[in-house]
């Protein structure tokens, strides 16, 4: 699928010119032929998608409004307050915050996407949903499961399509004894299985996982036997990207392997954590992946550490 590719960038892509700047840089080395940018506010008129788009040197792009920031007109968290980032659909401080975007060298086509945000988390099967007097039949009636989105893209190769699945999912943490975010991050990732359950249409072919999962299979907050399934899962691949910037950063009391992280963060609140995948289709042949993290004496180490605390993770595949 060339170079490098699909790639992946998450979060905190900048709203300041020198974080878009390394970003840039970084795409620019990696060179991805599919990259899926987390944290992009969505405009309605695509004028920001489309300026990403040509400044990461792409031909091609996507984004739908995502559910951050979507005003549900409910106090869900319980502090006697409505209209705040908090009671949002996802957390966001306005619509259109915090999105997705998905750029590409190849045509992407757009009519046969597949949206699965509007997906209320009480009709996903198998669904576990919180208890107590936060969770109630009124939020229950209008609650989505997606916090930013669930798409499937697909994505005409020269060698044939690809389809893009793609999110980004809750943080497991900053609630209470309920564990709301993280029973709703664990079901994030129980979609994408009845998804490839043939749950919501036929199962897509030639796919990958691509997104911000916001869990880690060992170390961390979380559900996190709910990563390590889908790691397991037969009908995926995992290509246990790594990096030796990551192992050099590994806290010290990690249990994971910390060449396998993608995320910087300060030791202990949480520490550097692996929440960043891209899990190909078992039917692709991986031929390389890797992690964005120089060690600390490479120069590139100073523009991965601008970028944001997330590495941009990729994937080489073939059919």
């Amino acid at each position: 699928m060339g170079r490098k590719g699909p790639g992946l960038l998450l979060r905190d892509l900048g709203r300041a010119d020198n974080q878009i700047d390394a970003v840039a840089a970084i795409v620019a080395q990696v060179a991805p032929d599919i990259l899926l940018l987390t944290d992009v506010d969505y405009d309605r008129d695509g004028l920001a998608t489309q300026a990403l788009t040509d400044r990461m040197g792409f031909a091609h792009s996507f984004a739908l409004l995502p559910n951050a920031g979507m005003a549900t007109g409910l106090d869900l968290d319980g502090n006697g307050r409505v209209g705040e980032a908090r009671e949002a659909q996802g957390y966001g401080l306005f619509s259109g915050d915090s999105g997705m975007a998905l750029l590409s060298r190849w045509p992407i086509n757009a009519d046969a996407v597949q949206d699965l945000s509007s997906l209320l988390w009480r009709d996903l099967p198998w669904a576990t949903l919180p208890n107590g007097p936060l969770w109630t039949d009124e939020i229950a009636n209008i609650q989505r499961l997606s916090t930013t989105g669930h798409w499937t893209v697909p994505v005409q190769t020269p060698d044939g399509p690809v389809t893009v699945m793609a999110f980004s999912a809750t943080p497991p943490v900053f609630d209470g004894p309920e564990d709301r975010n993280g029973l709703r991050n664990r079901d994030e990732l129980l979609l994408w299985a009845h998804v490839l359950d043939g749950d919501f249409g036929p199962s897509p072919q030639d796919y990958v996982i691509a997104g911000n999962a916001n869990l880690d299979p060992v170390d961390g907050d979380g559900r996190r036997d709910a990563m390590a399934r889908m790691l397991a899962d037969p009908r995926l691949t995992d290509p246990l990207p790594r990096s030796s910037g990551g192992f050099a950063a590994a806290d010290a009391d990690h249990s994971g392997d910390p060449a396998l992280d993608t995320a910087d963060w300060p030791d202990g609140a949480p520490g550097n954590l692996r929440v960043s995948y891209v899990l190909p289709a078992a039917t692709w042949t991986v031929t390389g992946s890797g992690v964005f993290w120089p060690p600390p004496d490479d120069p590139n180490a100073k523009i991965a550490e601008a970028a944001g605390p997330h590495r941009l993770v990729w994937v080489d595949l073939r059919r």
